[in-house]
Order: C-alpha cells, then structure tokens, then sequence
C-alpha cells in the first residue's frame, strides 16, 4: 500500500493512501470530534463536527469523508475550525429537547448525583450510593440530617404530589455506611506539595478530603477544640449528633489528612508563616460573628448572638436564660436556638419575625416542630428597644410592622405601623438575623465592600498569589453547608491544577434542560411520600436526644422507588453534551420553533425519544448495514424529519427485542434499552 507524509496539528505523520482525515488523527491519537461517524457503516457527513482546516485550502474539510494527501498540512483546533464546530453544536443543541441532568441534581449546590443515589438505594445497593455521594460530598451522614434540600426543591415528583425524601435517603445510606462497610476512596500518587487548610468546618474538611485523594499533604489548622465548624457548634444536637460528625470526621482523618485544633491565626500561628511553609493557602474560616438588630438596649446583660448561643451550648458553658426567651430571626439559626433555649428549661420562648409565616427562610419542618414544641411565633414585628433593669434584659418593646412593596430577593419589604408597639417580658434576648466574618490575622487578604474576602468565582483565588478561599467567608457571605461544601469540591480541582503548574478555571458545564409540566405526570400512579419516624414533642423538649429516628430499609427503599429519573441515562457516555463542553456554546442564539415528537415505544425493548434525536442515522444505517434488517427509517423531509420503526411481523418485533445495536451507536441518548 502507497504511502504519504503529512502534518496533522504539528506532528510529522506517515499514513495509507487513500485513508482519512478521521482514521489518520485517531490512530495517531489525535481526536477530532464527529457525532455521525462510526466504522461499520459508510460514510454519512451529517453532523458537521469533525471539521478541521487544510493550509491552501480556502474551505474547512469534513476529516470523515476527506482522503489524505501527499503534504497535506491539517490543523484540527484552529480558531476558524473552532468557530465552525461551536455553531454546527449550536444548530443542533438548539432543536434538541431533553434533561441531560435531573433537576434535583441541578438544583444542588454542590451537584451531587442524587438521581444516581436515588437509584442505588431503590436498588438496594446501599454502599454504592454512598460512593457516588462521595464524588461531591464527604459528610453525607450529617449533611443528609440538616441539608434544606434544594433539591427536592426543583424534584418533578411534586407535580405528581410530594418530592422524593432526597436529604433522608443520603442520611440513610451514609448511615449504613458508617455501620456496616465504611467506604474510603483511594489516594493518588504523592505529589510533593503540601495545602494548609485554615478552618475545619464543611468547606474546610471537603477542600481538605478532595486535596488529599489528589495525593497532596495536607494539613487543617482550627481556632476551635474540634474540627466540624458550624455543623459541630452551629446546629444542635438533636438534629445532628455530634457522634455521626465524628465517625464522618474521622474517616477524613483516616485518609492522612493532618488535623491541628485550638490554633488561632495570628495569635498562635502568622498567616505569613503558613504562606511560606505551603505549597497552597486555603482559607475557609467561615462567618462566626453574630449580626444585631442595633436597637436601643441590644447591649444589655441577657442580649446574644444566636451563633454565640449555639456555640456555648455546643461547648457546654454554664448559661443564664431564664424562664423567658426572646429569639429575633425567622432563618434556621432561630429555629435552632428557639428549640434549644425550650430543652434548656425556658417556658415561655418567642421568635420575633418581621415578616409573615409565608416569607420565613426557615425550613418548613423546622417551623412546625417549633410550633409543636410550644415555641411561640410574633410576626410581623419587630425590636424597637430592648429594656432592662440594672443593666439586665427584663423587656422587649416590638415594632408592629406590615408588608409593603417587595424588595430586592423579591420578598415584601415589612413597613412599621406608625405609633403601633407591643411589649413582652422576656428575661434573655438572642438574635439570629445574620452572621459576618471575623477577618482577624488575615489583615493581608483583600475585602469586599460587605467586608468579607474577595476571591475570584472562577479561581478561588484571593489577592495573594498561593491563597484560596471557600465557603461563607468569601464574597456573598454566609449560606447554607452544601453550598460551602460544592464551592470547596470545585475550588479543590482548580488548586490541584495550580499545584500541578496549570492554571484550570472552574467553568459551569453546559446542560440541556426540558420545560414540563404537571399534565406530562398526569398518568403517574399517586405514591405517598415516606414519613420520618420521630420522638414525641414530650420526649423531644425533655432532651438533646436525635428528633428523627430514621427510616428502615424497606421504606427507603419503596421511597427511593418513587424516583422519576428525569436526568438522562445516557449523560456521561453522550458524545453531544461532552463536545458541547468542549467550546462555549450558546444555542439560545438559534433559538425557536422546536419539533415535538412522542416518546416512542414501537420497539418494545428500547425507548425511542426523538425529542433528543440529532438524525445522525447512525441508527438507521446500523440497523441496514450492519444488522440487515432495515427495521428503521427516515420519515419526512426537512425540519420535521424524524426517524421510524416499520414493523412486518412479529418475526421482526422479536428480532428487535434481542438486538439493541441501534441503542448501542446512538451518541446522544435518545435510544434506551429497558
């Protein structure tokens, strides 16, 4: 066979006449992206993907179809090249319909697979759950007790009637784990550097964990006795027992991470020093300050902090409340220290809300256990004074308020009702309206105007060259532990890059998002969602003992069953959304008429949803080039072409049912084997 010389993206390549651009770059291990193209059925060129561009020729070639030439001089990744694929994606993207993700896992701030874990559980394949949690989380056992699950916020199952228990089931499985084969992922090859990680809460412990499996050393420094941050001395024991945090801990522990507590920077130990000393900084300090209302009083004997409250009652100091307790705050923070100041003995607890039950940020089974617990709810007022005697809280005079116009969240704006005040006796005031950081010892890291660090969203970077930051210290301040934990898990690839001497931006993947609605569930069988067993309010108040008491196995399992798998089966192998990441596409551009197309189940043994379908023919030509059957076709012509099966008797559909080839070429996952 006649050989050539040519030059594909700089590298001197010797090739088969008559070979092509495709074949040549693939055995030479040079990828070139193609969606229509497969080697067992002939050339098609429908896609538009595997452009690429030849020096002297003034068109880009289509490297599936185009022959090898003596002196060719190919550039695979050229920005005209790049501009070609980037719309040809958009073109197709813009008429494809379909969840590449479900949207409990788009909705999670840290992207945790949960129709993957959901699927595992119903399955019952417990410990592999808790593996594929551990891709995004390390504290699945804990976070699965006090996530607000925004999760089930965005699940598709309240279209039929409730969302799935999604937080629950991670509680679950994570505690099966903890029980029974307690999964520990494995470490890469020592890299030589060496990450200190300042602060030892949720964004501290996963930056530290992820680090670690990369095969750098690591070590956490903590102001605290022991390491957890807010989920140790922030939320209490009855809802997240501080025994699960430690086993979680100390599995993270278990992998070599190096654990420092009762060490303060800048009293103990220079920011500088640290600096110096590692290869990388991160910061995840957290927001431990309390914010206050600034009314007349709030520096009397009695007035505190809600984190300041949780934290003492976390160390077990010795605290004066009384037997009248008013809690300013409508968050979690206020549940918690409303229903912890009711198990510390208060009789009388009150939460102080400027708003309506309506508007509360609160978890919605936080405020009914409050209620159940006797906790009693003053809405729509407000602190106006907080009165003593003696330098001691003995009063509180409220604000009457009302709802106005809706501010910036979106949320109406409380209004006070001119003249209009209510005044309880209360013997301790805590507020619970906001945290702040104490950026003390950090005096070198650049704020923003809120006074909180300023780090680049994409970098993690702070103004100092080897200093990252993390979690609720940096630029929108404090939030919920998932989101600390998901700007921890990607901070960690990119500070893996830097160490590694790359500089890797995290950039947000693009998906493909379905529009539904509830008609499109109209037919799905009604399945009440599982009850949490928990302790009756007259053993909750009594002690700091667990509230929930888990699920058995059957009911996670049958709740897990209920799980609508919205997110595509096929999204990790689809070869359409993996070079749709390639470039920065924006199909919104193209944006309009779209074909709409049943999902159909003709072939009895895989699931047909055109609505994904790029006709690539990959399918049709498998099924009459390969398979001899010629079962599928291509029906119609121009935009409302779409692809059929024609059956001929039940000869065939039996056929059909034992193939799956087509299934098995489709790059884009509108063909699913059941």
């Amino acid at each position: 066979m006649e050989k050539i010389k040519l030059i594909i993206d700089g590298k001197e390549i010797e090739a088969e006449k008559g070979t092509t651009i495709l074949r040549c770059a693939k055995d030479n291990g040079i990828e070139i992206p193609t969606l229509c193209y497969h080697e067992n059925v002939a050339l098609y060129g429908a896609c538009g993907i595997c452009t690429v561009e030849a020096e002297g020729m003034p068109k880009l070639l289509r490297a599936c179809s185009q022959k090898v030439q003596e002196g060719m001089v190919i550039h695979t990744d050229s920005e005209r090249v790049k501009k070609s694929r980037k719309i040809a994606l958009e073109l197709l993207m813009s008429d494809h319909t379909g969840d590449c993700l479900g949207p409990c896992r788009l909705n999670c701030p840290a992207g945790t697979d949960c129709q993957g874990y959901i699927k595992l559980i119903a399955e019952g394949k417990f410990r592999e759950a808790v593996e594929l949690i551990k891709e995004k989380l390390p504290l699945p056992a804990s976070i699965g007790r006090v996530c607000p699950h925004p999760c089930e916020t965005a699940c598709r199952r309240q279209m039929v009637e409730e969302p799935i228990s999604i937080a629950y089931l991670k509680a679950f499985a994570a505690d099966k784990d903890l029980e029974e084969n307690t999964f520990l992922p494995e470490i890469g090859g020592n890299t030589g550097k060496k990450v200190a990680i300042i602060g030892g809460g949720p964004a501290g412990l996963t930056a530290a964990y992820f680090l670690r499996i990369k095969g750098h050393s690591v070590t956490i420094f903590d102001a605290m006795p022991q390491m957890g941050g807010m989920l140790r001395y922030g939320i209490p024991e009855y809802r997240l027992p501080k025994k699960v945090l430690d086993k979680e801990i100390a599995l993270i522990e278990s992998l070599g991470i190096e654990m420092k507590n009762n060490v303060k920077i800048g009293k103990d130990i220079s920011f500088g020093q640290l600096r110096n000393d590692f290869d990388a900084v991160v910061v995840a300090i957290g927001a431990w300050n309390s914010l206050s209302v600034r009314c007349k009083g709030d520096n009397l004997d009695g007035v505190m902090g809600g984190i300041d409250f949780l934290q003492k009652v976390a160390l077990k100091e010795n605290i004066e409340i009384g037997k009248k307790v008013a809690v300013v705050g409508g968050g979690n923070t206020a549940m918690d220290a409303a229903r912890t100041a009711r198990r510390l003995g208060a009789e009388e607890v009150y939460v102080i809300y400027r708003r309506t039950k309506n508007e509360m940020p609160a978890e919605e089974i936080e405020i009914e256990e409050a209620e159940e617990e006797g906790i009693i709810f003053k809405f729509l007022t407000n602190p106006d004074e907080i009165t003593g005697n003696n330098g001691k809280v003995n009063g509180i005079k409220l604000q009457v308020m009302e709802l106005g116009e809706p501010d910036s969240s979106g949320r109406r704006s409380p209004v006070a009702v001119e003249g209009k005040f209510e005044n309880i006796e209360v013997d301790s005031v805590i507020m619970a309206i906001g945290q702040k950081v104490n950026v003390a010892g950090f005096e070198d890291i650049e704020l923003n105007s809120k006074g909180i660090i300023s780090a680049d969203e994409r970098t993690f970077r702070t103004n100092i060259e080897n200093v990252f930051a993390v979690g609720d210290a940096t630029n929108r301040g404090a939030s919920i532990a998932i989101a600390a934990i998901g700007e921890a898990e990607k901070a960690s690839k990119v500070i893996d890059g830097y160490l590694l001497g790359m500089e890797i931006p995290y950039r947000k993947p693009f998906v493909s998002e379905k529009e539904v609605t509830p008609e499109m569930f109209a037919e799905k069988e009604k399945l009440p969602r599982a009850k949490m067993p928990v302790r009756s309010v007259e053993e909750r108040i009594k002690s700091f003992d667990e509230v929930n008491l888990g699920f058995r196995e059957e009911d996670a399992v049958r709740e897990a069953s209920r799980c609508l798998e919205c997110g595509c089966h096929d999204y990790k192998e689809c070869k359409l959304i993996e070079y749709a990441n390639w470039y920065d596409i924006h199909p919104e551009r193209f944006k309009g008429e779209k074909n709409v197309h049943e999902t159909e189940r003709k072939l009895v043994s895989i699931e047909r949803n055109n609505e994904k379908c790029i006709l690539c023919s990959l399918c049709v030509r498998t099924c009459d080039e390969v398979v001899k059957k010629g079962i599928l076709g291509l029906v119609g012509r121009g935009f409302r072409t779409t692809i059929k099966p024609e059956f001929e008797g039940n000869e065939i559909l039996n056929f059909c049912k034992e193939c799956g080839k087509c299934a098995e070429v489709c790059p884009t996952g509108a063909l699913k084997i059941l």
